[in-house]
């Protein structure tokens, strides 16, 4: 009897420390989650503060007309921000106009249409875009694409809808259009990602009902399919969106990297990534190396402002129908 109750003992006390382990471990594992969030949090903080510590020289000199200015000129120390977040807000818009409806399609194809044994090389075959370094993309615009613009795609777009003013002007293949091309194609890959998941996750059984409504499935896509799926999509355009926002080497070698604003697309312009990436080894002067931070920090800003407004219309904009799920 005596040695009954020591074994059950042993085994309590046994279940006890395992108990009490799994406490331990499980309270180490949120501990750690909330100290790797928090650090994400901190550095993203700190990254801010330091660069509008080292921008504070040209904030104190140009304050707020820095954004408004259109003067580059390093030589009369001279800066506004104008032209870069002009071009930067054209291409990237541009390149979204392009990028969403093939993102979006391709989707629908590989989740919908398309015959099973062609989705998975499809969808591979699309993410495999994403993963080509963006130099690649640089080069293959300014030795083929660039090229196409000036002696194809000008012409063809002067003779239809020249009149216009965003395809005026003389073409030199050069210009906003090939780095908005160059980005839509850059874009598409996580478009079409994101919107794979999310049609894949709509239950079958809105599909089913739809058809069994009498439906086409045409109607079926439409109404089971993408409505559910509309505030997904809304966030995959906005991270698509800051992608583009900053994206740096192959804009640098299609733009023109030309500090002037033109409503033809066909000119050459500049972004706020392309400034950075050309100017900041070479900037010599202490107000010339602040205001490139200043831009800097313009760029950031701009790219939160981006994700916090889908984050927005995510929130608050979802259909009405779909609120419940």
């Amino acid at each position: 009897m005596l040695l009954c109750q020591q074994n059950l003992a042993k085994k309590l006390l046994m279940v006890f420390k395992m108990k009490l382990t799994a406490k331990l471990e499980e309270r180490l594992g949120i501990s750690l989650m909330y100290i790797v969030v928090l650090s994400i949090i901190i550095l993203i903080f700190v990254m801010f503060i330091l660069l509008f510590k080292m921008s504070w020289p040209a904030i104190t000199k140009f304050g707020f007309h820095f954004i408004t200015s259109k003067e580059w000129n390093p030589v009369k120390e001279q800066f506004g921000a104008w032209p870069f977040l002009y071009g930067t807000i054209i291409t990237s818009i541009l390149s979204l106009m392009i990028a969403l409806p093939f993102g979006v399609s391709s989707a629908i194809f590989i989740t919908e249409i398309g015959p099973k044994k062609l989705r998975i090389f499809l969808g591979t075959s699309i993410d495999l875009i994403a993963s080509i370094p963006s130099i690649i993309f640089g080069m293959w615009g300014l030795f083929y694409l660039v090229p196409f613009i000036r002696e194809t795609l000008t012409p063809l777009l002067k003779n239809s809808i020249g009149f216009l003013p965003f395809f005026q002007g003389p073409s030199f293949g050069i210009s906003l259009l090939a780095a908005s091309l160059i980005l839509s194609i850059m874009i598409i890959p996580i478009i079409s990602s994101l919107c794979r998941e999310l049609f894949l996750s709509v239950p079958v059984t809105y599909k089913e009902a739809a058809l069994a409504l009498g439906a086409t499935p045409f109607e079926k896509i439409k109404l089971a399919v993408l409505a559910p799926s509309i505030t997904g999509i809304v966030g995959a355009a906005g991270l698509a969106l800051a992608r583009a926002l900053g994206e740096t080497m192959a804009v640098v070698m299609v733009i023109g990297n030309s500090p002037h604003v033109s409503l033809s697309l066909l000119s050459p312009g500049a972004t706020m990534a392309s400034i950075l990436a050309n100017e900041y080894a070479e900037a010599g002067a202490d107000l010339h190396l602040a205001s490139l931070c200043y831009m800097a920090t313009l760029l950031f800003i701009v790219t939160m402002l981006v994700n916090s407004i889908s984050r927005f219309i995510i929130k608050y904009f979802k259909p009405k129908a779909f609120r419940g799920l």
